[in-house]
């Protein structure tokens, strides 16, 4: 357990150090406002897209594509979305219930999740852990898109307005874009690919700046409840009903070890670029990042030394 832990540890502390540095930059006022307005829409609308278009065109679909896998993680994320969000309606005004929502149910996978698989897992975590990415991103993207749109103060609500906040989100559309690539496993030439990894390595150190440098001690205490709330139901209740159905439904062993990681991932950061392209509470989501990521630490290791004990995993 002490070597789980040093892992999950080795993963969740830099992105304190990253965290940390965004606040320490904004106090000697290296950065400021603008900064942090421009910085958000850079990831939002460019380098975050190009991480996910590469992560999809990288992953092994031919050693872990499993339907019932994929179809399983896709029915249980859109049952926490609505948890969480039948749960908001008692535990944070309208205004704020959208970002509530995405940092209750929307994990950071692509690094915490697929790192964790990998460490455990070696190889097979990896090509498992790669092809489910694929499906948490258009699930979690699709979904937050719906909820920031519903309690947006400027975005209109109907169908149609909805589907095209959805297709026009960045982050799906390097999605979508990268599946037929993927798919027929088309190839792009290595100085493309060089060029967009650098472009891509950018997204978290300027997301967790930019988190950092948004973040105060005024600004959690008015949101800590809240925050807080969100925080034990991503990381705690979440996690426990929805491996719960997965060994339920007949998963067993890295399967299910695989789903558990996922599950209990921190708060993608992603959610603070979103909620901040909305102009929603950007604090609370930065605040959800922030307490989730500082549980992970704890949780990940109690959850996966049960399963091990009850022999699931």
């Amino acid at each position: 357990m002490f070597a789980l832990f040093s892992q999950t540890l080795g993963i969740t502390a830099p992105v304190f150090a990253m965290l940390f540095l965004g606040v320490l930059l904004r106090r000697l006022g290296w950065i400021d406002i603008a900064f942090i307005d421009t910085a958000s829409t850079l990831v939002f609308k460019g380098t975050m897209p190009t991480m996910l278009f590469l992560a999809i065109l990288q992953a092994d679909l031919d050693a872990a594509l499993q339907p019932a896998l994929l179809g399983y993680f896709t029915l249980a994320s859109i049952a926490g979305f609505l948890i969480a969000w039948a749960w908001s309606l008692w535990r944070c005004p309208r205004p704020d219930r959208g970002v509530y929502v995405q940092g209750a149910f929307r994990g950071n996978n692509g690094i915490v999740g697929l790192a964790l698989a990998t460490s455990m897992y070696g190889d097979y975590g990896l090509s498992l852990g790669g092809v489910l990415a694929g499906a948490v991103i258009l699930v979690y993207n699709t979904l937050a898109s719906v909820v920031l749109a519903f309690y947006s103060p400027t975005a209109r609500t109907d169908p149609w307005s909805l589907a095209k906040s959805i297709l026009g989100n960045p982050l799906i559309i390097g999605v979508l874009v990268a599946i037929p690539f993927a798919y027929w496993h088309v190839g792009l030439p290595a100085w493309l690919l060089t060029s967009g990894d650098y472009f891509a390595q950018m997204t978290m150190p300027l997301a967790l700046i930019c988190i950092g440098g948004t973040i105060s001690l005024a600004a959690l205490r008015e949101s800590g409840g809240m925050a807080l709330g969100a925080s034990l139901l991503k990381m705690v209740w979440l996690p426990l009903l929805e491996t719960l159905g997965a060994w339920l439904c007949g998963f067993r062993g890295a399967e299910l070890g695989v789903l558990f990681l996922y599950f209990a991932s921190p708060t993608a950061a992603a959610s603070f670029v979103m909620a901040k392209a909305v102009g929603g509470n950007h604090q609370l989501a930065g605040g959800i990042v922030v307490i989730t990521t500082l549980l992970a630490a704890v949780t990940t290791n109690i959850g996966i030394f049960i399963l091990q004990w009850l022999g699931w995993i």
